[in-house]
């Protein structure tokens, strides 16, 4: 529907898009997100959380609604290098990474079709 939005007018302006994150699009998120990707710092593992997915999903999107949601803090933990230094590393957690998957998505419907149409000018 943005992308739809976008293309119909390129110079719209969107002021929110919190409303177009919904139960539908995390679970496409859930779906696609790689389990097997390091926890949190709450141990919530993809598994886990789909356990009571439309539950967990429902309430997700009723916090952010109500501007209730909370990312949590990152995990951070350090990365050797090839050359003896380290480079730090954020672990999010897994209800985190669906929502930075969401909004992802969004963004990009928005803003790929604003790059595509500066290009054929």
């Amino acid at each position: 529907r943005i992308a739809e939005l976008s293309a119909q007018n390129p110079t719209m302006v969107f002021t929110s898009i919190a409303h177009l994150i919904n139960v539908k699009l995390l679970r496409e998120c859930h779906e696609k997100m790689d389990g097997d990707k390091a926890v949190g710092i709450d141990g919530v593992t993809k598994e886990e959380y789909g356990k009571n997915l439309e539950e967990n999903l429902v309430d997700l999107v009723a916090r952010m609604k109500k501007k209730a949601y909370k990312p949590k803090p990152a995990r951070r933990v350090e990365i050797p290098k090839d050359n003896g230094k380290t480079r730090p590393l954020s672990i999010y957690c897994y209800e985190d990474k669906l929502v930075q998957e969401a909004l992802r998505r969004v963004l990009e419907a928005v803003y790929e079709l604003m790059f595509y149409c500066e290009l054929l000018t």
